[in-house]
C-alpha cells in the first residue's frame, strides 16, 4: 500500500512516513495541499495521510471535485484535536481520523485497512467501520 504523508512542515510529513512504515506502508513525504494535489497524480497513493488543521471546507470541496483527487481516501491527523474537538469529519469525503498522542500501531492499520477497502466512499465513524474489526492485509 502506497500513503501520502501531507504536513503543514517537512518535520510533520517525515514523521508521520516514519509512523505509517513501522507497518510496512510505502510513504510519501508531502508538504502542502497544492503540493499534495500534484504527487497523487504523479505517485498514484492508495490513500492520503494529512494534518488535519489543512484541511479547510474549501480544500476538501477542490479535492472531492478532482475526478483524480476524488478516488483517494483522505485520513486526517492530528497532534493537537481529539475525536470530539473535530468538525470537518461530518458529512464530507473524510475516511477516517487519527488522533496521533495517542494513536497505537493496530489504530492505525485497522483505518488504513478500511479506507482502502472503502476507497474513501461511505462516510465513516471515528477509528471505526463496519467489519474494520478483522485484521487486513495492506500490501
Amino acid at each position: 500500500m502506497r500513503v501520502l504523508c501531507i504536513g503543514r512542515h517537512p518535520y510533520l510529513s517525515d514523521h508521520l512516513c516514519r509512523f505509517f512504515q513501522r507497518l510496512g506502508v510505502e510513504t510519501i513525504p508531502c508538504v502542502g495541499i497544492t503540493e499534495a494535489a500534484e504527487s497523487v497524480r504523479i505517485d498514484n497513493p492508495d490513500a492520503v495521510i494529512c494534518d488535519y488543521d489543512l484541511l479547510t471546507p474549501m480544500s476538501l470541496s477542490a479535492w472531492e471535485q478532482d475526478p483524480a483527487l476524488a478516488q483517494v481516501p483522505i485520513i486526517a491527523v492530528s497532534l493537537t484535536r481529539n475525536p470530539g474537538d473535530t468538525h470537518l469529519l461530518d458529512g464530507n469525503g473524510i475516511a477516517g481520523f487519527l488522533y496521533l498522542p495517542t494513536l497505537d500501531l493496530e489504530d492505525a492499520h485497522r483505518v488504513l485497512a478500511a479506507a482502502r477497502r472503502n476507497g474513501g466512499v461511505e462516510a465513516p465513524s471515528v477509528l471505526s467501520w463496519p467489519g474494520s474489526r478483522q485484521a487486513a492485509q495492506l500490501h
